[in-house]
Formats: structure tokens, sequence, C-alpha cells
């Protein structure tokens, strides 16, 4: 009756361990970053997460019982056959038993591990039947999303770190602004996705291996140049998640989180339809004919988005890692080839990382940061000024 209640109380306690997942789901969303005094995984809010959750907790129950059951039996051996009681050492040298037991006992426990392990990691990888297909890319330092598949097909856009660098600060600069709660994980243009949807990854790199990981999902993919890979992940709470880039990448590896928003099916209809009316707007009208200043200004905003983290404010780039543009053979030369390298990217040799393609961006922004280029710092281009135009017939070589 006493090993009865005992055994009782044992699987009371693995129950309420099991159970863990499911009360921190219904708890407030954490969105995904570090918070004070947290113990364990984040909350998961995928079927997934909650699952590598509840078998994590399974695990380190299973890997205390083996301490204590190891230890326990060591300890009370010693304790118990202490010379000083006594004791002799035993003379046998070898028990064909024992070594049965512990060979038998650790393969069923390593079985008994790796069965629910394996299940985890088959539905992992089981991304068939989308309802929407999202390709992500990384680059240095910047991720891109397109919406390949499902509603809000055809939306495509930069993420990049929305922390102003007066709360960075430089080296041995200190920031002049208080460090906002996200800190360092907030971004401009964050991923949004349906609630209760699956949503398939399908991820790959312009320059560098980068890692798409946000803990809440259970999700971590590496994006490689040259190669595809996917994941998917299906939130079942309506959220803010937060995560980052967890593969070393360069300098700017800290400054590349991730931000999904999890929405309700009427707000993504919303967000959708209003991001359509955005790049309808924002289209570059091909017959129109931009200033220099004009060229300019908007180059400006381009070349600090995009440019800055590889070439620096200045132009002056990073010794030995990217190219100065400050006095370029490429940037005072004749501008197609320039167009050329921002469209098709270029890997010269002299640098360990190659100039990434930026088609991405639209003509006009091609164009206003080439001009930016040609006419800031000391540079004075022969060639000064690109249309748009000029990018939309390069793209049709």
């Amino acid at each position: 009756m006493t090993y009865a209640k005992r055994f009782k109380a044992l699987m009371l306690g693995l129950a309420v361990a099991a159970s863990i997942p499911a009360m921190a789901a219904t708890e407030p969303v954490i969105t995904g970053r570090p918070v004070e005094h947290q113990l364990n995984m984040q909350a998961p809010v995928t079927g997934i997460a909650a699952y590598i959750y509840s078998l994590h907790n399974w695990m380190m129950v299973v890997c205390l019982v083996i301490f204590l059951g190891v230890f326990g039996v060591m300890f009370y051996s010693v304790f118990k056959h202490r010379k000083s009681l006594g004791h002799k050492p035993a003379t046998f040298h070898e028990s064909t038993t024992v070594e049965i037991a512990w060979t038998v006992i650790p393969f069923l426990i390593v079985i008994g591990m790796a069965l629910p392990a394996t299940h985890a990691v088959v539905q992992m990888k089981d991304t068939s039947n989308p309802d929407l297909t999202i390709k992500v890319t990384g680059m240095q330092w910047k991720w891109g999303y397109d919406y390949l598949k499902g509603e809000g097909e055809g939306i495509s856009f930069l993420s990049n770190l929305a922390t102003p660098r007066t709360q960075v600060g430089e080296p041995g600069i200190a920031p002049t602004e208080k460090r906002t709660e996200n800190y360092l994980l907030e971004v401009d243009n964050p991923v949004v996705v349906p609630v209760g949807k699956k949503v398939r990854l399908v991820l790959t790199a312009n320059d560098v291996i980068h890692s798409w990981t946000i803990p809440a999902f259970a999700v971590k993919q590496d994006a490689i140049p040259g190669f595809v890979r996917d994941t998917w992940f299906k939130a079942e709470q309506i959220g803010t998640y937060r995560g980052n880039c967890v593969e070393l990448c360069g300098k700017e590896h800290a400054f590349m989180p991730i931000v999904v928003k999890v929405v309700s099916a009427e707000d993504y209809t919303a967000w959708v339809n209003g991001e359509k009316t955005r790049m309808a707007a924002l289209a570059d009208d091909p017959n129109k004919v931009w200033t220099i200043d004009e060229l300019k200004t908007k180059g400006e905003k381009v070349y600090a988005a995009n440019c800055v983290a590889c070439h620096q404010a200045n132009g002056q780039g990073v010794p030995s890692a990217f190219a100065a543009l400050v006095g370029s053979p490429v940037v005072l030369g004749p501008k197609a080839e320039q167009i050329a390298v921002l469209l098709n990217g270029k890997h010269s040799g002299k640098y360990p990382s190659a100039m990434p393609a930026w088609k991405q961006l639209s003509d006009s922004e091609i164009a206003s940061v080439i001009t930016y280029t040609r006419n800031n710092w000391t540079n004075k281009a022969d060639e000064n000024i690109v249309q748009p135009s000029e990018v939309l017939a390069a793209r049709g070589k």
C-alpha cells in the first residue's frame, strides 16, 4: 500500500509537470523577448511548440530520476558498506546479470526518449498544405519578405531594425537616449500573419548564412546562400512575437531582429488591402523624370536604410571587409556598371563578402541611391544622375 501511494504521488507530480505548457499558454502573451526572472522556455503559442515544451519537461524529469537513482545508489553503497563497519570489498571480477542490466536499461531509456523526439522533428518538417507561403531572405543585416502564395500574394518588403542609433550608441560612445522596453527587438516592417493558419516559410540568403528564429513558435531555420530551406508554424494566439538572427553573420549580427504580428482574419485582410494600396501608390512611373535634388533627397534615405551598415555613413566602408564608395571606380565610372551591380550583385574577390543583389528595391530607389553616391562626399561623377527608366531598362536586359 505504501508503494502504491508513492507511485500515485509520483504520477501526480509528472502530470503537473506535463501540464505546464497548457498553463503557460493561458497566460498573457510574452512577446518573444527575455524578461526579468523568466524561467524555462518562452510560453508556447503553436501546437508543435507546446509539444516540445512538454517533451522538454518530461526529459528533465527522466534525467532527474536517473540522477537521483544513480547517485542515491552510489552514496548508499559507499555509506553502508564502508570499511569502518567491517565490510570487505567483493572479489567477483564480472557479473553477466549486471552487464546485461546496465546495457539494456540505458538502451530502453534512450529509445523511450528518442521516439517522441523523432515525432517532433517529423512534425516540424511537414510543410505540406500551407495556407500562406512567405519567402524569407537573410541579408547583411536585414530581412526581406515576399508573400508568395495565399492571401497577400505579391506583397514584398524589407524589415530593418527600428531601434534608433541614439539608443544603441557606438564603440566608445554612450547612447544619448533611454533604451525602450523592446530595445534591439523592434523593426520598421514586421511580418503579419493570420491566427490559426499554417504559414510555410521558404528561406534563403543572398550573402552569408543567417538563421530565422522565433522561440515562441519553436521555429529555428538557417537561411543559406544558394540553398532553399523551409519550415512552418501555426500561431494559435493573437499577439506580437519576437526573435533574432541566431547565426553569427557579421558585425551587425545583433541588429537584425525578427518581429511577427499574429492578427485576426479580419485584421489580416485589412492589412493586406492596406499594403497593396501602399505598394500601388509607391509604384514607379517609368515616364517620370526626376530632378537631381529629388533623387539625392530620396537616395539619402535609401542609403541610410540599406547601405550604411556596410559602406558607413561617410562612404569609407570597412577596411578589408566592405568597399569604400568614396573615390570608387564603379561609382565614378559609367553608370551602367553601377546599375548592374545593384541589380545583380558582384563578388570582386577583394573582400570576403559579395555585394548582394538589390532587385527588391524599386527602380526609383535604385536610381536615387546611385545618384546620391555619385554626388555625395567628395564624389563628383561625370554621369551624375540616373533616372528610374534607366534602371527599368537594365532589369529587362
